[in-house]
């Protein structure tokens, strides 16, 4: 029966991470995966969190379905973590497995909707994207975005290529933290680019699954504010796995920002009813801690506390090792660890030097060159840098 179904390639960032399991080298380093490492090289514990599970551990809790719209308290904090306190009248929220889940209901309610547009994400960008919108039925194209020469934006072609996408198309954009770049839009691009969606009436979806590592909480969503205060029409797909370190409970949120309130409480009908046909309701525990940490003056303050931590230690590593690399290789080009911010940034280094890395060095990078930075220890900056300076210098 089941004879002509193809075999599956592999998923590129988690098949490397499989092989990397297997990699018996005890001194083997792992940059591929999106996961933020501390020092020790463990996934943290975030305090806010612990007390939170052990409020939650001490209080009797039955475990009936949630609604499929989720948690009232975690959509609500969620919301408000994105938005700010303003516009919640008119913005739809529901609960999601991740920020996966999110997109995911996001592009089946926008097939079933706006059936006729294109999805533009841009080049590069997480490779799930395209499989996300692609496996919803939309045709995915690219707009330019990533600019090798300078390790920025390509801010003007990227302009120029959205100023031509007929209206009613479908934009994807990284909030912060562009994965797999680090490189980010400043506020004054982003209000340019704002009047360039308004112009052309297109509908802007954002990602934002590092919310707190690149500037702070606000100023990361920064983007997502400042459209919806333009009354713009949006969808935004947030994530919880990395700011709360809590990956496997699988926490994120799904929001679409409407003309008025009435229009909303139409689009979360829409939103619910897509909900039931993937997965009918999200799972519980995880949103609960979430609400109990953000509900919670005290906890709340302690999980800032210990996000900002998280950023700065992100940012001293990425100067640690910029310090290395033009230590062992004057001249070389390394200022990309200097413009980027985030869990990740793009080295440029070619497929081959890349495979080098790991077959040799034991140094895991994923094949378009992006580096997970936070999976980096201070002990391994040194190693990761030799590695790579003898990859780029050996012929």
């Amino acid at each position: 029966m089941f004879q002509h179904v193809e075999a599956f390639a592999g998923d590129p960032i988690l098949t490397l991470n499989e092989q990397f399991a297997a990699d018996p080298r005890p001194a083997k380093i792992n940059l591929s995966i999106g996961v933020y490492l501390n020092d020790e090289q463990r996934i943290p514990l975030m305090g806010a969190v612990a007390a939170a599970e052990e409020r939650l551990a001490q209080s009797f809790h039955p475990h009936p379905y949630l609604p499929m719209a989720g948690l009232p308290a975690y959509r609500a904090q969620s919301r408000a973590l994105v938005f700010g306190d303003a516009h919640a009248e008119r913005i739809a929220t529901i609960q999601t497995l991740g920020g996966s889940g999110a997109l995911k209901v996001g592009a089946d309610f926008l097939k079933a909707w706006f059936p006729q547009a294109r999805v533009w994400v841009s080049d590069p960008t997480w490779d799930n994207h395209k499989g996300i919108f692609g496996g919803a039925g939309f045709e995915v194209g690219t707009y330019p975005y990533y600019d090798r020469a300078t390790h920025g934006v390509a801010f003007d072609a990227m302009l120029s290529a959205l100023r031509a996408l007929p209206a009613g198309d479908i934009v994807v954009l990284h909030a912060c933290c562009h994965n797999p770049t680090g490189a980010d839009l400043n506020q004054q691009q982003w209000r340019e680019l704002a009047l360039v969606v308004q112009e052309r009436g297109l509908l802007p979806f954002f990602d934002i699954a590092y919310q707190g590592f690149g500037d702070g909480i606000a100023e990361d969503a920064f983007a997502i504010r400042h459209f919806a205060q333009l009354n713009i029409p949006l969808l935004v797909a947030s994530s919880y796995s990395k700011n709360f370190a809590i990956y496997g409970e699988r926490c994120g949120a799904l929001h679409v920002s409407c003309k008025d309130a009435a229009e909303m409480q139409t689009v979360s009908g829409q939103l619910q009813s897509a909900v039931r046909k993937n997965y009918s309701s999200p799972p519980a525990y995880g949103a609960r801690v979430i609400a109990t940490v953000l509900e919670d003056q005290q906890l709340r303050a302690q999980w800032e506390a210990e996000l900002g931590a998280m950023r700065q230690r992100m940012k001293q590593i990425r100067s640690e090792l910029l310090a290395q690399l033009q230590a062992q290789l004057p001249g070389g080009d390394f200022d990309y660890l200097r413009v980027q911010q985030g869990m990740f940034s793009f080295t440029g280094l070619p497929v081959e030097q890349i495979r080098k890395l790991r077959d040799v060095h034991g140094v895991y990078l994923i094949e378009s060159g992006r580096v997970c930075l936070a999976a980096l220890s201070s002990a391994g900056v040194a190693p990761v840098a030799r590695a790579m300076v003898q990859v780029m210098t050996v012929v």
